[in-house]
């Protein structure tokens, strides 16, 4: 098998090292040409590709592989978030030449909006920020597609090594909503999950990967802080919106235990 990871940030790299510990074939992409040695130092074979458009760097050979696991993040805070969009459409297009089959899109809980409830895969998105939105788009545009499957899988908020929750808050006060749930995951978990996935070919299905524990925002924040030694922050004791993700097929589909709860 070989799986091509399109974006080797702080998770797809991650997930690179991982799978090629698994002997299988790893491609791996960076818009940096001072990645690449970094990347096939850790076994995986480097790539220079960019789908910006009017700025495109594409290497065939990525393309050719079994499974095609897309990490590159729609950046719709700075405005980007029309280009994410294009480069989906771009992908398709290489998806369909390559006669690859097997699609999977890293998303995020972000397409669920604060509903002041529960949601799980069943439940249908309505996302209530740009970025959110902007996923769904890129979610449908390629769950649309009938040449290859596409399996999603929808990652709550990232920490892990380089991602100290301890440091979100620390020192701030009148912190709002100090008594909403949180919704993370840790690195650990990402990468469990995404090798279950490939471990039992159970592609096609979309996955809410996120702690099944969920605090509140002000006793974990708090917490936080006091592990990583920095000041504590002041929450507002108060529930403003809210939502609770989450996710039945992780556990249904895959038999997955989470190593880390938050």
């Amino acid at each position: 098998m070989t799986v091509s990871i399109l974006g080797c940030g702080w998770y797809g790299s991650e997930l690179g090292k991982a799978l090629v510990n698994k002997w299988i074939k790893v491609k791996g992409s960076t818009t940096s040409a001072n990645k690449l040695p970094w990347l096939a130092g850790n076994g995986i074979e480097p790539y220079l590709i960019n789908l910006t458009p009017n700025d495109e760097t594409i290497d065939a050979a990525f393309f050719e592989c079994d499974v095609l696991w897309i990490s590159i993040p729609p950046q719709a805070r700075a405005g980007n978030g029309a280009a994410y969009l294009l480069k989906v459409e771009r992908l398709i297009s290489l998806i369909k030449s390559h006669g690859i089959k097997q699609v999977v899109l890293v998303s995020s809980t972000g397409v669920y909006g604060d509903t002041n409830t529960v949601v799980t895969e069943v439940d249908a998105p309505k996302p209530d920020s740009e970025s959110g939105k902007i996923l769904l788009a890129a979610e449908d545009l390629l769950k649309q597609q009938t040449d290859f499957t596409t399996t999603i899988v929808r990652f709550a908020g990232l920490i892990g090594p380089g991602r100290d929750p301890g440091r979100f808050f620390a020192g701030r006060a009148g912190v709002p909503n100090g008594a909403a749930p949180v919704n993370l995951i840790h690195l650990t978990d990402c990468i469990g999950i995404s090798c279950a996935v490939l471990d039992k070919q159970a592609f096609g299905y979309t996955y809410n990967a996120v702690s099944p524990s969920h605090p509140t925002r002000s006793n974990f924040y708090t917490q936080a802080a006091i592990d990583s030694d920095l000041e504590i922050p002041q929450f507002a004791d108060e529930q403003q919106a809210w939502k609770l993700v989450s996710g039945v097929n992780v556990g249904e589909v895959l038999g997955y235990d989470y190593k880390v709860l938050v």
